[in-house]
């Protein structure tokens, strides 16, 4: 199984999944996510670190927001 998970759900459910195992990579896959898919109301994407417990990584929007 690959360590890094990224997760796109719109309004709660899922619509894609993918998982690497470079942490480049799932950064790079992220960051095109949220460019490509962002716009889209009740967006939420998430980066986690399946071998950390699913430790968030990166979250797109920020809780902060």
């Amino acid at each position: 199984m690959d360590r890094y998970h990224l997760t796109l759900t719109i309004e709660g459910r899922p619509v894609m999944r993918g998982w690497w195992s470079e942490l480049k990579t799932a950064e790079r896959k992220f960051a095109a996510w949220v460019g490509e898919r962002g716009g889209v109301a009740g967006t939420r994407i998430t980066l986690t670190d399946e071998a950390d417990g699913g430790r968030v990584l990166k979250a797109w929007p920020d809780e902060d927001r």
